[in-house]
């Protein structure tokens, strides 16, 4: 289990715990905001924020697994490459419970009474559902990256640049991730400003 991955479960636990008194000091859920919305917001997240910190974590190794490629080290650029991808099982793992967590949102949406927090709240949920997409990207370009150093490793011809092509396409999809979170959380401090007022 990663550093990132223990300190982001304290806090859930953390939360989990004192939740009910956080959540009642800091939101009137008597102004329309389903207590479920609340909850499956802040742990939705923690979830996003814990998937943006492990998948900017492997752009490190993709640094390295083109490295031993250039280098034409293929046993370690596909060890390496190898731990990325088991590490992307995690990732997948969170987006479930991320997309989980969205179901939640979603089907609370209707019993939020302002408008301008619906639409922001809209948008913070179109943020996620378009961060989860781009997980299935970065896992399949993933896929992709082994079975090409797979194929080089036996001796098999691969395009030229197609390793450092994989590889941008991937810290592609990693930028947008935490683009996408940005966006995300920029949205909700915009729900968070208009139910304040």
């Amino acid at each position: 289990m990663s550093r990132t991955w223990k300190i982001t479960l304290v806090l859930v636990v953390l939360f989990l715990g004192g939740g009910g008194y956080f959540l009642s000091r800091f939101f009137d859920f008597s102004a329309g905001i389903p207590p479920q919305f609340v909850d499956a917001r802040f742990q939705g997240a923690l979830i996003a924020q814990n998937i943006v910190n492990l998948s900017n974590e492997s752009v490190l190794d993709l640094v390295e697994i083109n490295k031993f490629d250039q280098s034409k080290n293929f046993t370690e650029a596909i060890n390496l490459t190898t731990e990325v991808v088991k590490q992307s099982q995690e990732i997948r793992d969170q987006a479930v419970e991320l997309s989980s967590q969205v179901e939640i949102m979603t089907k609370a949406l209707s019993e939020i009474t302002s408008f301008e927090a619906r639409q922001a709240a809209l948008e913070a949920i179109a943020s996620r559902l378009a961060l989860i997409s781009r997980l299935i990207n970065y896992s399949g370009y993933l896929g992709q990256l082994l079975d090409t150093l797979r194929i080089r490793f036996d001796g098999g011809k691969v395009k030229s640049g197609e390793v450092t092509l994989l590889i941008d396409q991937i810290n592609a999809e990693v930028r947008a991730i935490n683009a996408f979170n940005n966006q995300s959380t920029q949205a909700m401090e915009r729900f968070d400003a208009i139910v304040g007022k």
